[in-house]
């Protein structure tokens, strides 16, 4: 099977390609510029979309999981990445920042409820932001769950994950001194914080390489060669999120205050060989979230494109938005 077969397969799921009908430059405070856009339905059911990284920023193929005749789609680049400003900087950049962000793009934008859809990094972010203000969110949408636990970060930069993939873990691990090996993220992180653009564009493609080789179960193991621009703010902001534990109060707050989201209604897409986000965090999620109803993905691994995640995600959310006057949308 070709590289694009499997991307080709999602998009067969998907809506066709839209334009934003709304796009702006919010200043969210802290010296940042936050890039936000909208498409489909002005007056539809409004959705904002989370997306992965932290540092991947938002893509036109996510505008794609929602019919534009129903959905008001709300879409935006979290500090530091894509085409939000400064590029890469992680100063006043936490995860506190981005779930006040994400409550200035509601407010501005004028919206009372809104559903939430966010994949990776970006159901963390989801998740965080539900626990934080549950009352403006009417349903979740989480896949390729992270919860931002040490035991995950232990499996994907510790060595779990490169018993799979030995010889991308080989080159991933190769480039750092033998005697830095023991932590990955502390010793990446000298690297792309160093303040040489040369070796932080270096190490920066190795890291997203690392994690691009996994993604997809269509992947050879050649995650390819990101653009610089992209792969440094994207390394940056990820290890940055990663040296400090996701900005936590504790290890798993997060299913430590799943009872604040416990009648928020949604729905956790996993796929059951997701290399990047295991599937034991959706499982303990959908244990601790009673109103989540956990959808394992047969064949699938952790990319928002593998055909059978995207399938079930456009589905949930096609149903949601027949229903949206019983979720209050």
């Amino acid at each position: 099977m070709d590289k694009f077969s499997g991307q080709k397969r999602a998009c067969a799921h998907l809506f066709p390609p839209i334009d934003p009908f709304d796009q702006r430059m919010l200043d969210v405070g802290d010296g940042h510029q936050v890039y936000v856009e909208q498409c489909g339905n002005p007056r539809g059911a409004p959705v904002v979309v989370l997306h992965g990284g932290p540092g991947g920023g938002c893509s036109p193929a996510m505008r794609r999981y929602f019919d534009p005749a129903v959905w008001r789609i709300i879409l935006f680049d979290q500090r530091g990445c894509g085409r939000s400003r400064p590029h890469a900087s992680t100063n006043d950049n936490t995860t506190w920042h981005l779930v006040a962000d994400i409550e200035r793009i509601r407010e501005t934008l004028g919206i009372d409820r809104w559903a939430v859809f966010g994949g990776s990094w970006g159901a963390t972010l989801a998740l965080v932001y539900a626990q934080t203000h549950p009352a403006p969110v009417a349903f979740l949408a989480l896949r390729g769950v992270f919860l931002s636990m040490q035991r995950e970060l232990d499996w994907f930069y510790g060595g779990g994950a490169g018993q799979f993939w030995p010889d991308q873990w080989s080159r991933f691990v190769g480039l750092v001194p033998e005697e830095e090996r023991h932590d990955l993220i502390a010793a990446y992180n000298r690297r792309l914080f160093s303040g040489d653009l040369m070796v932080e564009t270096r190490f920066a493609r190795a890291w997203a390489a690392w994690e691009n080789s996994l993604a997809s179960m269509d992947s050879d193991g050649h995650g390819g060669e990101s653009p610089a621009d992209y792969a440094r703010a994207f390394a940056r902001l990820e290890n940055h999120y990663f040296v400090n534990k996701g900005f936590m109060e504790e290890d798993g707050q997060l299913l430590r205050d799943a009872h604040r989201i416990a009648r928020i209604p949604g729905v956790i897409v996993q796929g059951r060989y997701d290399m990047i986000c295991p599937p034991a965090s959706a499982h303990a999620l959908d244990r601790a979230w009673p109103s989540g109803r956990l959808h394992m993905i047969p064949g699938a691994g952790h990319a928002l494109s593998e055909p059978g995640i995207s399938q079930e995600l456009v589905r949930v959310m096609k149903l949601v938005g027949e229903k949206r006057e019983k979720y209050g949308l």
